[in-house]
């Protein structure tokens, strides 16, 4: 179980995590400092955040930055691994999708 889903009063280990705040996709996100964007996405119980060009969802695969599974876009900046990069207050996160445009194609 991580701090994050542990409340403060049920804590026995006494933690004094700093919380931080990012969006994704808009949406405000809690998680606490140190954990890595991956870790806030999961531990918010989102499992997918990019889609490949067939459509499958895609999130943490190997967690150490070897695959590149975890690509989201952080602050305008795209394929940022999500599991390599620590959360920081006020990221701002934006799911990424290498599905095809409209009159793409199956390219």
């Amino acid at each position: 179980m991580t701090p994050r889903l542990i409340r403060p009063e049920d804590d026995v280990l006494d933690r004094d995590d700093r919380p931080v705040t990012i969006t994704v996709d808009g949406t405000p996100v809690t998680g606490v400092a140190g954990q890595s964007i991956a870790g806030v996405l999961l531990a918010a119980a989102r499992t997918t955040w990019r889609y490949g060009r067939a459509g499958s969802g895609r999130g943490v695969f190997c967690g150490i930055g070897v695959c590149f599974d975890c690509l989201v876009t952080v602050n305008g900046v795209p394929d940022v691994r999500a599991c390599r990069r620590r959360a920081r207050d006020g990221d701002a996160v934006t799911t990424q999708t290498r599905l095809p445009a409209d009159g793409d194609g199956d390219r």
